[in-house]
């Protein structure tokens, strides 16, 4: 058994605002409950919601001060509580099993997480790389795979196609069949987003009716995943975008949206927000959680799907500039933080 500490290094808010609220802190190592593990953080990332948690727009979420955020994970079990079988001591893991109210977050040397929500870790990568995939794996595999059910010869469509849920999303539509269009706001990252699988990589600015008649001949998308979700403006551009009896799907949809597309077209509309069991207590939902890490872990192994993660490379001690690097849009792929 290794030796666990007494206390961790971890880092705080105690308040809601810019990136520099966050704090060092010396905090007791939790203790595995019933179901849970202990993991040795090695990694995690940042996501926009950690961004709204720490600014105070999503606080109704966020745990109680002096809170430590964060969700996703990549480290090493170092005990087991009572009734886990899936792991052992020693197995390395990845996941999303915190950093919202109820749960322990990742910004610190240890965490406590549901057995459930964790996966093995994919062999072939680092634990930072690795620290990249769980919540956006998570959300883009119910976005295309789960609600749209995107099948071979579909025109697919992806907002935001480089983006952290974007880029993953267009690697999975891909491994389904479809033909996969994205935006993108560069030259640059249309070039990635085409290395990762898209067919059809072209400006996020471009008129829907414009880039519908090139691509579709004016029928429109069969499927239209928005990542984006910059107002009820996206979302509205996404249900243009789509064909008749065509199926949208938001990851962020925020203020009031015109629907009547959604009813003369015949659209299916779905949302998605992969928090849902950790803030619900859900349990089944925490096991879907980590069967599809398993899945995305063998898809990673066998060379079908990759994290692409931003150059700049942040310690635990730096999350405020990995924030920071979030929300100036200036990143490419993922931002990470290493923990060890």
């Amino acid at each position: 058994m290794p030796e666990i500490p007494e206390t961790m290094d971890a880092q705080v808010i105690r308040e809601h605002g810019e990136p520099d609220v966050f704090e060092a802190a010396e905090l007791d190592v939790p203790e595995p409950d019933a179901n849970e593990v202990l993991v040795e953080v090695a990694a995690t990332s940042v996501n926009p919601v950690d961004t709204k948690i720490r600014s105070g727009f999503a606080a109704d979420i966020g745990a109680e001060f002096p809170a430590v955020l964060h969700g996703d994970l990549a480290g090493t079990v170092v005990a087991v509580g009572e009734g886990v079988e899936r792991f052992d001591v020693g197995d390395e893991v990845y996941g999303c099993p915190g950093g919202v109210a109820g749960t322990t977050g990742t910004l610190a040397e240890y965490a406590t997480a549901d057995a459930a929500t964790l996966a093995h870790k994919p062999a072939s990568l680092s634990m930072r790389e690795t620290a990249a995939l769980p919540l956006v794996s998570i959300t883009a595999w119910d976005g295309l795979v789960t609600r749209a059910g995107v099948e071979p010869g579909e025109d697919v469509l992806v907002h935001g196609g480089t983006g952290g849920v974007g880029h993953i999303g267009v690697q999975l539509a891909s491994l389904e069949g479809g033909v996969v269009h994205t935006t993108a706001s560069t030259d640059e990252k249309r070039d990635l987003a085409e290395a990762l699988g898209a067919d059809y990589a072209f400006d996020y600015g471009r008129d829907v009716a414009d880039y519908v008649e090139e691509y579709t001949d004016g029928n429109g998308f069969d499927v239209v995943f928005d990542t984006v979700g910059t107002g009820a403006d996206n979302l509205e551009d996404s249900f243009e975008a789509a064909g008749l009896k065509g199926r949208v799907v938001s990851t962020v949809s925020h203020g009031p949206v015109d629907v009547d597309p959604v009813h003369t077209k015949g659209l299916s509309f779905d949302t998605v927000f992969m928090l849902i069991p950790l803030l619900h207590d859900d349990h089944a939902g925490r096991l879907r959680h980590g069967e599809i890490l398993e899945r995305v872990a063998t898809l990673v192994d066998e060379g079908d799907l990759r994290p692409v993660l931003d150059d700049v490379d942040y310690t635990l001690s730096e999350v405020s500039e990995a924030h920071r690097r979030l929300e100036s849009g200036e990143g490419v792929g993922k931002v990470t933080v290493r923990v060890e």
